[in-house]
């Protein structure tokens, strides 16, 4: 049997998460008080998640192709570092759920757009509406579904276009019965990612242990730290040749805040799975969702760091070469093709799971934005419930159909993670300044706003190509900037940092001027006692804080 292939066994597993998935999720369709009857209960399954669904569903849209294969690959070449990403996720979840979710709840808001709208004017939330389609459809459905499809092509030998076209009609399945149905089904996509996820890192641990002569995980793991020192530090010096992709203190301290928060505070996206709960359940379901984000690293990033070690080992070089030429993004392919019969099954079934819970996920959003704020106030403002619940599974399917058509042509065969963060970082920090000041200042005007958004995404630009006509060296002594390729480039993440602080600063400017003439702000309802969770929160709360200074402090 070749190593990129299924036997009868993984088929078998395979197919037995597919009935698990399918059949539960028909069970839940069929329980639903109300089918096609009422947009809310379809789009946000308004008050019938548990915190467990909402937490498990979180993590589930999350995690995708873009972790599962280039996270690994990036562990493969950055190391523990890249955790970052999942480790700092975790903290922003808590403080998510302690300032955005209750301002959320509080001003009953169910799209990102209608507090734009709410917040400032209809212009502003038309223009946002319209680009989060673009951004979702074109850089983060098309990137899931094609990583996705390349991943398990790669693993299984099965055709790419099948690969492609099976797991979108998959999720098309799953996002028509919706959120009530992708939310309680997340949690079997849950179980299967962690599940298949453990299964992988153990083998690779193992593997590592018993090429050395040993036995055991642990004794992989402290192996892996004695064979690749280098791949166990979090923060880099700007020495590093990897410091270009994370800067320093930044991840602690910069622009690595901007990433996160403006990813799990303001993404309609992610937001949507808490927006039809209540404060006390949606608030839970985050936590839960911050402690699994203290697990991800140990499935996504410890198999490529022991990637590392084999191929340095030349247990598999040729493997990890694609037309003569290291090729990092494989690491996680190429483990998996060494698992055992139905053990591989096993992992194939959590990657699947992983790439149409994700696919899923963002169909939903899509739809959502798509139909309570374009078509709804645009194309027919007396829609029906039923009309909008039927419009919303129209644009499900017309958005699949477009990624696949699309993908193609992106050229985001390679650094997929890279891709999605590149492209929607010339924008997060000026969303993630207007929703900020938007939450918090009453004076913030909808000019402002404006400014931030279109301001925002000129500054990234500039900064991005300024390297190209101005030599930056002298900001190497403060590590704002590295040499790359005979250029000194300002990083990613610092870039991000400039852009929020450029768009935070303009906008302050902006509101002042106005607001000598406009003396009645469109503020939102807070008050105090939003903010004060509950004595079971703080107690976790303060669990991921410890965990996480923890594990900064050995890894530094």
């Amino acid at each position: 049997m070749r190593a990129d292939s299924l036997s009868i066994a993984d088929y078998i597993v395979f197919l037995s998460y597919f009935i698990i998935v399918a059949g539960y999720g028909f069970y839940i369709y069929r329980r639903k008080k109300s089918i096609n009857s009422d947009s809310k209960d379809y789009f946000l399954a308004e008050g019938s998640l548990t915190w467990w669904a909402i937490g498990a569903s979180l993590i589930a849209s999350n995690i995708s192709a873009e972790q599962f294969i280039g996270m690994s690959g990036s562990g493969f070449q950055l190391g523990l570092a890249i955790a970052t990403y999942e480790w700092m996720a975790a903290i922003t979840l808590v403080i998510v759920a302690v300032f955005f979710i209750p301002v959320y709840l509080k001003n009953k808001i169910f799209t990102m757009p209608q507090f734009l709208s709410k917040r400032y004017n209809e212009t502003v939330a038309m223009i946002m509406a319209v680009f989060w389609l673009l951004l979702y459809i074109i850089v983060n459905l098309t990137s899931i579904l094609f990583l996705g499809a390349i991943a398990v092509s790669s693993i299984s030998g099965i055709n790419f276009t099948v690969c492609m076209l099976g797991m979108a009609i998959f999720a098309i399945i799953i996002t028509l019965g919706g959120m009530k149905v992708i939310g309680y089904t997340d949690v079997i996509q849950v179980f299967f990612l962690i599940l298949g996820g453990l299964a992988t890192t153990y083998l690779a641990l193992d593997m590592v242990s018993s090429h050395f002569g040993q036995s055991g995980v642990i004794s992989g793991f402290h192996l892996m730290t004695q064979q690749a020192g280098d791949h166990f530090h979090m923060i880099f010096d700007k020495t590093n040749k990897n410091y270009i992709e994370l800067p320093g203190l930044t991840v602690l301290l910069g622009g690595m805040w901007i990433v996160n928060l403006n990813y799990w505070g303001c993404n309609q996206y992610i937001t949507q799975r808490a927006l039809g709960a209540d404060l006390k359940t949606a608030r839970g379901g985050i936590l839960f969702a911050a402690f699994l984000k203290l697990l991800m690293p140990i499935i996504v990033v410890l198999p490529g760091i022991a990637a590392f070690v084999l191929y340095k080992q030349e247990v598999f070089s040729s493997e990890m070469l694609v037309h003569g030429k290291l090729e990092v993004d494989r690491a996680y392919p190429v483990l998996l093709n060494l698992l055992p019969s139905g053990l591989k099954g096993l992992s194939f079934a959590a990657l699947t799971a992983a790439v149409v819970a994700s696919l899923a996920g963002k169909a939903n959003s899509i739809s959502t934005i798509f139909t309570l704020d374009i078509y709804k106030k645009v194309f027919n403002k007396n829609a029906s419930e039923k009309n909008l619940v039927v419009t919303g599974k129209i644009v499900v399917v017309v958005a699949m159909l477009l990624a696949i058509v699309i993908s193609p042509f992106l050229g985001i065969e390679k650094g997929g993670f890279k891709f999605i963060q590149e492209y929607t970082g010339f924008v997060s920090p000026g969303i993630f300044a207007m929703f900020l000041l938007g939450f918090f200042w009453k004076r913030t005007t909808s000019s402002a706003a404006l400014f931030a958004t279109i301001g925002g995404f000129m500054m990234s630009v500039f900064l991005k190509f300024l390297p190209q006509f101005a030599d930056l060296s002298f900001l190497y002594s403060t590590g704002f900037a590295v040499p790359v390729n005979g250029v000194y480039e300002i990083p990613f993440l610092d870039r991000m940092g400039f852009v929020f602080i450029f768009s935070v600063i303009g906008m302050i400017l902006i509101s002042l001027l106005e607001f000598r003439h406009s003396q009645n702000p469109k503020g939102l309802e807070i008050d105090s006692s939003m903010f004060r969770p509950r004595p079971g929160f703080i107690v976790g709360s303060v669990l991921i804080v410890g965990i996480l200074v923890a594990l900064y402090t050995v890894f530094w």
